[in-house]
């Protein structure tokens, strides 16, 4: 049975669509079970009904005509019941409602499954038989696993749009538009017409092939690489009248990826064991993709595009393809599986309004430029792919605040987005204002307002929304990006470089929190549980080496300036902090007597890990200051991995059990008189910040697109009133209804807008 069950969900995975999906489900359960016939009935949201849309044994020509209530009839009542359903004789059940269009008055067994995934229903599999008889425990087995297994499939087909296509296409509707959900990487509504975007070339298609002369192959690679950096640079300076300055240091970092020894390096390597040019490339990039996409940390995955950007320019370059001439219209909405950050550059001056990638998040380069351009974004949109063909040059709609994308929206949708593009544009004047202005209460309350950060290159927008320092600055990336350990003074450079930018603004930089899910290209780490492993200031002081290293590049870029905080991060015990303290004491005395003039800068540690919330007094009489990452502490707290489909919604850093975390973490820090913050996500959450301020955290670290919307809902709520509110709220043990009397506080002070663009 599970060879037998394996091979169906292969089958039905390998569909072309989801009505093909459908129909090989219920012949291939069918056969299994050697049974008569097997019908899937589907939820029609729009009517609450129970329609049969795929059958093998009953009359296919009522497939879509045969509806049910939730309370009619069998399958009525395990849809009500949500439980099976096995009987002997199922006409002579109270409940048996006869359905002349399925032609099944001869049937009598019945076994009956509802289809579930995250508590939500989507429908119903049924199997029938003439013979009087109650199906056996293995094949009701096999059928609840069966529906087990087809409820992920069916709730991807509703997230992407495939079931309301299929009802439409079914049904005979009149065709609807499309809504695809996603994430608000860039606030603003966009309205226009939809442009495809498609990569320069394919990698996944590049075969292998031997050569024997090496030199002529990377001579052509040394060209295609020269062409593609100068393809950049041409397509950076078209762009540079309409970005910032800051900006513009975006594509310097894809010139310097270019420009570093590592992928040139690996590639040439490739060449000379024979490899053809293309195909070395290939094997280069794919492993850093794979590098890149398996890690942990949303900011650090996202550089996985990058790579591929780079590696898709450099191919098309060594096949020579031409770029396609595309008429972009005045209102251009580029679509695409990945919107690479200089296809931006290719649309005509004033013409772009928005983007919808289906990779992608608000970490993101292309995601970063957008807010530097101030143009809506979504990315993350699961169900554009199978749309994409049938959606190019049709109106479109980007939600950016809502993270919401319609395609070919009714004319009252959008003229409601028209009247809201309008009332956006009034709420970035406002914002635009408060700039400058500090992040105070209305009674007189201010929280410093941080940023988090991982390129230098981000040291711009952040500082345009009016960041007051960087709240976390993530290492990792320069060691990510490299086929080795970067050296000392190349680190230097980059967090000089950074310190500079935010000077005299405090810089808290994090060291190197890499290992298990963060794996360097060269220095592999395989683990069960990486979560649970060997990372983070584990591996940093089992390696001195590379620890000293770092901490002697930091302690030199601070040369002049006064701003420099190191952070410790994945601390479970107080003797790692001192053996920590050693090594930074060492580098500091190595360094004072070469010469270097250095203020001692003051030391962290990041709150991530339940062992360090119970130890917060012992911590906070070791260190200068503690900061907690929210997003990591309520993984562990919870148990709950936040990328696993099948629990995310578990997940909430309103949780009570997180809310005492940081009451107590908060407390033991201001009890030993020193200053506690928050850098991961929950300060990104404008209904999380109302407890955050009112449990008194001493500065908030963000993305630098949510610092002015946090910045408005701290000047709008009185330290009061969210005092208040956090004392209720306290007392509740539901998260779901905390989240929901905070987002009614945010309502009743004209904040309602702000409540999805936190989530």
């Amino acid at each position: 049975m599970l060879k037998t069950l394996r091979r169906i969900v292969q089958e039905v995975n390998a569909a072309h669509d989801f009505g093909e999906a459908l129909q090989i489900m219920v012949e291939r359960v069918r056969e299994a079970v050697e049974t008569e016939a097997c019908t899937v009935f589907l939820i029609d949201e729009a009517t609450d009904e129970l329609v049969a849309m795929a059958t093998s044994g009953l009359n296919v020509d009522a497939v879509s005509k045969v509806r049910v209530k939730r309370n009619e009839g069998l399958v009525g009542l395990v849809a009500e019941r949500e439980e099976p359903l096995n009987l002997e004789d199922a006409p002579s059940h109270p409940n048996f409602v006869y359905h002349p269009g399925l032609k099944e008055e001869s049937y009598s067994a019945f076994l009956a499954v509802p289809i579930i995934h995250h508590r939500k229903l989507f429908g119903v599999i049924v199997l029938q038989q003439t013979e009087k008889r109650r199906f056996d425990e293995a094949e009701e087995a096999f059928l609840i696993t069966v529906s087990a297994q087809s409820a992920g499939i069916i709730a991807h087909a509703e997230v992407t749009g495939a079931i309301k296509a299929l009802f439409s296409r079914k049904v005979g509707r009149k065709k609807q538009g499309l809504s695809l959900e996603g994430i608000a990487a860039c606030p603003g509504i966009a309205i226009g017409k939809s442009i495809l975007v498609y990569p320069p070339a394919d990698l996944d298609a590049v075969p292998d092939k031997k050569i024997k002369d090496k030199e002529k192959e990377i001579l052509k690679f040394d060209i295609a690489l020269k062409a593609a950096r100068k393809q950049i640079e041409t397509l950076g300076q078209r762009l540079s009248p309409n970005l910032p300055e800051e900006e513009q240091a975006l594509f310097d970092v894809y010139l310097k990826i270019l420009d570093g020894a590592g992928i040139k390096d690996a590639v040439v390597n490739e060449i000379n064991q024979g490899q053809w040019a293309q195909g070395a490339l290939r094997k280069v990039v794919q492993y850093h993709i794979r590098q890149f996409e398996a890690m942990e940390d949303s900011y650090l995955r996202e550089r996985a595009d990058d790579i591929k950007d780079l590696g898709l320019r450099i191919l098309a370059q060594l096949q020579e393809s031409q770029d396609e001439m595309i008429d972009y219209p005045p209102n251009t909405i580029l679509l695409g599986e990945n919107i690479p950050p200089a296809i931006l550059a290719e649309v005509p001056e004033g013409r772009l309004k928005g983007i919808v990638s289906v990779r992608g998040s608000a970490n993101s380069h292309v995601a970063i430029l957008a807010r530097a351009l101030g143009v809506p974004a979504v990315m993350g949109v699961d169900g554009l792919v199978a749309a994409a063909a049938n959606y190019q040059n049709v109106d479109v709609i980007v939600d950016g605040y809502y993270g919401q994308v319609y395609i070919e929206p009714s004319k009252n949708l959008r003229h409601e987005f028209t009247i809201l593009a309008q009332e956006e544009q009034e709420l970035d004047t406002n914002l635009a204002e408060l700039r400058g202005e500090p992040a105070t209460t209305p009674d007189g309350h201010t929280v410093p307002l941080f940023v988090n950060s991982g390129l230098a290159a981000d040291a711009g927008l952040s500082l345009s929304v009016g960041a007051e320092g960087v709240g976390l600055y993530r290492t990792e990336v320069p060691f990510l990006v490299r086929d080795r350990f970067p050296t000392e003074e190349e680190q230097r450079k980059i967090y000089r470089q950074l310190l500079n930018a935010f000077s005299p603004r405090p810089v808290i930089m994090r060291t190197l929190d890499v290992g298990g899910d963060k794996e360097l290209p060269y220095f592999p780490v395989v683990e069960e549980n990486p979560f649970l492993g060997w990372r983070g200031i584990r591996l940093t002081l089992d390696h001195p080496d590379v620890f000293l290293v770092q901490l002697r590049a930091m302690l030199k870029a601070s040369v002049g300036f006064s701003n420099l905080r190191i952070m410790l991060p994945m601390i479970t015990s107080i003797n790692e902090i001192d053996e920590a303290l050693e090594l930074i004491n060492q580098a500091y005395d190595e360094l004072t007597e070469e010469g270097f003039d250095i203020i001692k800068p003051p030391l962290g540690v990041m709150i991530e890990i339940p062992s360090a919330v119970y130890l917060a007094p012992d911590i906070s009489n070791k260190v200068d200051f503690l900061s907690i990452g929210t997003n990591d502490l309520t993984q562990y707290i919870l148990a709950v991995d936040r990328n696993n489909s099948r629990v995310a919604n578990l997940y909430d850093s309103l949780h009570p059990a997180v809310l005492r975390a940081l009451e107590y973490v908060l407390e033991s820090g201001h009890n030993a008189g020193k200053k506690v913050s928050i850098c991961g996500e929950m300060a990104s959450d404008p209904a999380a910040v109302i407890v955050l301020l009112a449990l008194g955290f001493d500065a908030l670290s963000m993305s630098s697109v949510s610092l002015p919307r946090i910045k408005w809902v701290i000047r709008n709520i009185p330290m009061q009133t969210a005092r208040e509110t956090l004392k209720k709220i306290m007392q509740m043990d539901n998260p779901k209804i905390i989240r929901f009397n905070l987002e009614q506080l945010l309502e009743a002070h004209g904040l309602g807008g702000l409540i999805r663009a936190g989530k």
